[in-house]
């Protein structure tokens, strides 16, 4: 019985290398999902065959990583990444290996990889190959690095990152020696770029585990951004109970260490992250948002003032701080943003045209009116009509 069920583009691919005598294998994270039960989002093949040779046998290829074996085949429903058995050299930069040598060996190409769960190779026959008893390690629940740790992150240092990771997506548990190990290599971190740190921190935080992270400060991986180490902030699990949204949780990350005095400035966290502008922007306003409002005036008074993603990140930090547990903050502000209510002039029944047109002084004034208009129907949202807005104006100008 096969694990994986690969889809008919891939079952294509590794048909038509093997056709022509060449070894060719579902690998890795694809094999360890399907074991798992899991949904596989990236297929990835290896093969005895050298980057040229498979180049030769598709009709239109790209070689993305020739030096590494990677060749890209295009096929009509997608681009898939195929890459030669290799072995590697000395890790000098911390990233990248400095020579790699095209082997024939599946065994030998599996044991250059990071944990044992991602260490297995199947054919398209079904024949599964585990040389480093992943499966045993997936019924075990545990993350184990091929061959010796300290080898592995001294290799590449993210592969720290991608234990606790996995760990958090996977509900694992990190071998004892490789968490030793991840303790003693702490200093290589400074390899890695701030790029691929936060895609990792992202992916934990996105988790249903996003108390890894915790995990992450205390044994100082993120010591770049947050100097505070030795010990985990309380409450990050309460992350999981929003939205599975990258602003959300990272707003709410970002409250939960200032509260707790892991970091002085959300600034100083999130650019050194280098996330993009929208997000950073939309956290620090949000931040300085001290009290989210339990009513609906006071929601849509905060919404006339700040962007919608602004308010639903406050909310989600209101929510996190709640000693119930529930998103109802975030649950009220969503209702509000979708119930086609008015909270900004731009819904406003009257326009300042409309106001000029019966006489309304033009300049500032004009601006207050329409202020107090807003202010008006955001109380009073059965209000927000042309003619009864203009009389509402008449009547405070006869006054």
């Amino acid at each position: 019985m096969k694990i994986t069920a690969p889809p008919a583009y891939i079952a294509f691919i590794l048909n038509r290398l093997v056709s022509e005598g060449y070894e060719s294998y579902v690998v890795g994270g694809s094999v360890r999902d399907a074991v798992m039960n899991r949904p596989v989002k990236d297929w990835d093949l290896a093969t005895s065959a050298k980057p040229v040779e498979v180049a030769s046998i598709f009709s239109e290829t790209v070689l993305t990583g020739e030096k590494f074996g990677t060749v890209t085949v295009v096929l009509p429903e997608c681009s898939v990444e195929v890459t030669t058995f290799r072995s590697e050299g000395e890790y000098n930069d911390g990233r990248h290996p400095d020579e790699v040598e095209f082997i024939s060996s599946l065994n030998e190409d599996l044991s250059r990889r990071d944990f044992t769960i991602n260490a297995m190779a199947e054919s398209i026959e079904g024949e599964l190959f585990d040389p480093f008893d992943g499966i045993e390690d997936i019924k075990n629940g545990i993350i184990r690095c091929v061959g010796g740790p300290n080898t592995r992150f001294s290799e590449d240092a993210l592969r720290m990152f991608r234990a606790l990771r996995f760990s958090a997506e996977l509900g694992f548990c990190i071998e004892t020696e490789t968490l030793q190990a991840i303790y003693a290599n702490t200093n290589l971190v400074y390899k890695i770029s701030s790029e691929r740190i936060r895609t990792e921190l992202e992916k934990v935080l996105m988790s249903k585990r996003p108390e890894v992270a915790g995990e992450m400060i205390k044994i100082g991986l993120l010591s770049r951004f947050i100097t505070t180490t030795g010990k985990s902030p309380a409450g990050l699990e309460k992350l999981c109970n929003l939205p599975q949204e990258p602003m959300l949780r990272w707003c709410a990350f970002c409250a939960i260490l200032l509260k707790q005095n892991f970091i002085s400035t959300a600034t100083e966290l999130l650019q050194g992250m280098h996330l993009d502008g929208k997000t950073l922007k939309t956290c620090l306003r949000a931040l300085v948002i001290a009290k989210f409002p339990k009513n609906s005036t006071g929601i849509k008074i905060l919404l006339s003032k700040n962007d919608a993603a602004v308010v639903r990140c406050a909310a989600a930090v209101s929510d996190v701080f709640s000693d119930t547990g529930e998103i109802s903050s975030l649950t009220n502000a969503e209702e509000i943003i979708s119930s086609g209510e008015c909270y900004s002039l731009g819904e406003l029944g009257v326009t300042g045209r409309d106001l000029l047109e019966i006489g309304h002084p033009p300049g500032r004034m004009l601006g207050e009116t329409l202020s107090k208009l807003l202010e008006h129907v955001i109380k009073n949202p059965q209000d927000n009509k042309r003619d009864t807005l203009l009389s509402l104006m008449k009547a405070s100008v006869d006054d």
